[in-house]
């Protein structure tokens, strides 16, 4: 089950990763280089601060509306970059995975790597 467990947990951070990407896809596609370099730092500033599981301004409303609020921009910039399979296709594994790493022998894994080890 530990496997089980660290494998999804990959994978949310693959999809973490994949939303990034989106934020670059669209950049491009919207302006050019620039915004391609500008939207994955927003991205990743705005996981950092509000999303991360240490971030210093999540709670038990702003974390998971942060997680849909990213995941669902990056679906849509994929979208409007014309790539409507793979917007379609990271919308429902951000959906699956998101919700599958939501079992309580997941999180109780997670929140077991957080703590520190006592000696």
């Amino acid at each position: 089950m530990v496997i089980l467990g660290w494998s999804v947990l990959a994978l949310v951070f693959v999809d973490e990763v994949l939303a990034v990407v989106a934020a670059g896809v669209w950049g491009q596609h919207a302006a050019g280089w620039w915004l391609a370099v500008l939207a994955p730092v927003v991205t990743m500033l705005v996981w950092f601060l509000f999303a991360s599981p240490k971030a210093e301004h999540s709670g038990p409303v702003v974390r998971p509306g942060t997680k849909v609020l990213v995941f669902t921009l990056a679906a849509l910039g994929l979208w409007v970059a014309g790539h409507h399979g793979p917007a379609v296709a990271f919308l429902a594994f951000s959906v699956v995975v998101n919700a599958v790493a939501q079992a309580p022998s997941i999180r109780a894994l997670m929140a077991a790597a957080e703590t520190p080890l006592s000696r």
